[in-house]
């Protein structure tokens, strides 16, 4: 299991500090929620702060981009040093475009389903993805309870992805992922995890990785799964393209 903290939970009057500690604590991933205000009811920062934290560290950037529209900015968050996009179902007219446009910028395409959107949905596109977020709650605001129907949700988009012929394609899921419910997402196919408020609540981050790690209680086969061997391999290499 990779766990993918969410920025939004962090102190925003020190990122920089806060960045650099996480990966002194060995964390891999860094997930960044951008919103517009629009998609979502709440607004929180665009690419400027995600290009000052570049620097920071060698974070795999994980940017979510909860935002309508979102192909607009894909070569800005490019520029600014993203390594994933993810981008919502529900929030662009031309997914498949989308999702290719991001892979020609040499980045890791990601799709979002909304609690409400069936995995089905995917099905065309899965040619072209990367990895496929489950959304543990309805986006917008961190702290939210989890939804109970999530766990089935991730397993049928493993099962689905798998029987689509992309056993490589990692599910991550974002909302509401805590302790409580980590060992069941694993076991029912995440590989990735994004957490919060329930990370951030312990000011040590090593120790809150650690616990983390122990509460998915991983299996031998789920440690071998394609999907999460693929993502294990992903790294942020510098581009040309930052700083544009």
């Amino acid at each position: 299991m990779i766990l993918s903290p969410s920025l939004l939970s962090a102190d925003f009057s020190r990122l920089g500090e806060q960045v650099r500690a996480l990966e002194a604590a060995g964390v891999p991933w860094l997930h960044l929620d951008i919103m517009d205000g629009a998609f979502v009811p709440n607004i929180t920062f665009g690419a400027p702060v995600v290009k000052a934290l570049r620097p920071c560290c060698d974070l795999f950037f994980d940017v979510h981009l909860m935002v309508e529209g979102a192909d607009r900015y894909l070569e800005d968050f490019a520029a600014a040093g993203a390594d994933l996009l993810v981008i919502h179902v529900e929030a662009v007219r031309h997914a498949q475009r989308a999702l290719a446009a991001i892979r020609d910028l040499e980045l890791k395409a990601g799709l979002a389903l909304d609690p409400g959107t069936d995995i089905s949905a995917v099905r065309w596109l899965a040619p072209d993805l990367d990895l496929l977020l489950i959304m543990g709650v309805n986006p917008g605001f961190s702290g939210q309870s989890f939804l109970p129907q999530t766990t089935a949700k991730v397993r049928a988009a493993r099962e689905a992805l798998d029987a689509w012929g992309r056993e490589d394609v990692p599910v991550q899921v974002d909302g509401g992922v805590s302790l409580g419910n980590t060992g069941e997402l694993v076991a029912a196919g995440a590989d990735v995890l994004v957490s919060g408020s329930a990370f951030f609540r312990e000011p040590d981050h090593a120790a809150g990785l650690a616990a983390f790690a122990a509460a998915a209680d991983t299996t031998p086969e789920t440690q071998r799964r394609p999907s999460l061997v693929a993502a294990e391999a992903w790294r942020h290499h510098a581009s040309e393209k930052e700083g544009i």
